[in-house]
């Protein structure tokens, strides 16, 4: 987690539940809280003007959600939408602000935190370069099961399904799912009960 649950508690932050497809924030709207997953699955994405999602990415229990839009006066650019039924820490902006001018090391753990997910964003930026499916593909796998430190071969399952795959890639669904297939017989993933081991 990136801030002691706590610490966010005795500052006057609140737990709200959301149930999977509803919105914790719009593309547009102005950031009043800081959000901190306590449990469940977030997804940051914006509508495509042919209807399509993209997803930016997938936050999960005990990361913040968009919190460097706290730090300036512009409204979201993305959306925060549950993936699956979730509890959420809200702690309003000005308090926020409050907690870490008390607890300066509370900045180190955010900067350090937006760091990472920047890494993540150039390694799966880069993707985007290639034209081939199984490239895409096989980047943004081994970059997350490097991310949770698995190393061994088929050791690691991936956390997202066919469709997150396409969205978080560009790639058409039935792309994604003919790719894995070519994959599974290059020896490069297993399937197992149609999950996706690398």
């Amino acid at each position: 987690m990136i801030i002691s649950e706590n610490l966010l508690f005795s500052h006057g932050a609140e737990l709200q539940n959301y149930n999977s497809g509803e919105f914790i924030f719009e593309e547009g709207s102005v950031p009043k809280y800081y959000f901190q997953i306590k449990s469940g699955t977030v997804k940051l994405s914006s509508f495509l003007e042919d209807g399509k999602e993209f997803i930016h990415g997938i936050p999960f229990d005990g990361h913040c959600v968009a919190e460097t839009y706290l730090f300036n006066n512009k409204n979201y650019a993305v959306n925060a939408i549950a993936v699956t039924d979730c509890s959420v820490i809200k702690l309003e902006k000005k308090r926020l602000i409050e907690l870490v001018l008390k607890h300066p090391e509370l900045i180190l753990n955010m900067y350090s935190y937006t760091a990472d997910r920047m890494h993540y964003r150039y390694i799966v930026s880069a993707p985007f370069s290639f034209k081939d499916p199984l490239t895409k593909l096989h980047l943004i796998m081994n970059h997350v099961k490097a991310h949770f430190g698995f190393k061994e071969k088929f050791s690691f399952l991936i956390p997202y399904t066919r469709q997150q795959l396409a969205s978080l890639t560009g790639l058409r669904i039935e792309t994604v799912i003919r790719t894995i297939k070519k994959m599974e017989k290059q020896n490069l993933v297993k399937i197992d009960n149609s999950k996706i081991y690398i």
